[in-house]
């Protein structure tokens, strides 16, 4: 039995060093072929500038600036969160305490089912369905901030869902047993009671439903307009960062292709300050 524990033991840290090692490989890849770029093109013109009119011959003339799309990237993403994280919350604290059981059966493998849904299939629902109703409805051409913000929202409702769900069950039931027992209601007992316990695993679910949306790619693609400009309104065409990266690679070379890796640093840097606000903010919650 030992000898069995032992093996298991070096299997787990073999897996988790698998792990580490490849978050590291892909940090120094990331980093390495990035900030070369910046030796060669100005830091504050890259982040700041309107115009990205990348050089294909490599004559020197080209003009890398990614602001358009860090706008478009930060524009999508809390549109995706106003839509999908209210409704994700709400449903993942309907499953866990007031849904029937027959229609939590029902429920639970249809989130699952959505979250393992191919990003291109949401794309192509996007454009045969959100993308005819926003033209319809609110007039342009249907490729629009809005309609990305749409699918999206939809994309992360699965992720928030099965979290807040997860941490809403995990709040032993005594908070829930001991507001009642004061006299308050089931919904007040949940809302006052065990959401405020489970704040921290709501928190984690919403963002992760963030770095969901922020690192989306194919399904914004397909419905967003991909033009990279300055956002002129939710009606308008727009541009991501990972869109960006997707739609030049191919055929990038040279001082082009490093300026995509170099948004790449950028979207990376993004996602790391996300988690670095969610482990701030959860320590606050601890320590209040």
């Amino acid at each position: 039995m030992r000898l069995k524990e032992r093996v298991m033991r070096w299997v787990f840290a073999a897996s988790a060093s698998v792990c580490i090692a490849a978050v590291v490989l892909i940090c120094v890849f990331l980093f390495a072929n990035g900030i070369p770029f910046f030796k060669k093109y100005d830091l504050f013109a890259f982040l700041s500038g309107t115009t990205w009119s990348p050089d294909i011959y490599d004559t020197g003339k080209g003009v890398y600036g990614i602001l358009p799309m860090i706008v478009g990237s930060i524009y999508v993403t809390a549109g995706a969160l106003l839509i999908g994280g209210p409704i994700g919350i709400l449903a993942g604290v309907y499953m866990a305490r007031f849904a029937p059981k027959n229609l939590l059966k029902v429920l639970q493998p249809m989130m699952a089912l959505m979250a393992g849904i191919p990003s291109v299939v949401y794309g192509f629902f996007g454009i045969t369905n959100l993308v005819p109703m926003v033209r319809e409805v609110f007039g342009g051409t249907g490729f629009s901030i809005l309609t990305a913000c749409l699918l999206l929202g939809i994309m992360i409702l699965p992720t928030i869902l099965q979290l807040t769900y997860s941490a809403v069950k995990a709040v032993p039931e005594y908070y829930f047993e001991g507001s009642l027992a004061l006299g308050a209601t089931e919904e007040r007992s949940v809302f006052r009671a065990v959401m405020p316990a489970a704040k921290s695993g709501i928190l984690a679910a919403v963002v992760l439903g963030i770095g969901r949306a922020i690192g989306e790619t194919m399904a914004v693609v397909m419905v967003a307009g991909n033009q990279a400009r300055m956002p002129k309104g939710l009606l308008k065409g727009v541009r991501t960062l990972t869109s960006n990266i997707v739609t030049e690679m191919g055929y990038a070379a040279d001082m082009h292709r490093e300026a995509l890796i170099a948004t790449g640093v950028v979207l990376f840097v993004f996602i790391l300050l996300i988690n670095l606000l969610f482990s701030i903010l959860k320590r606050k919650g601890e320590t209040a």
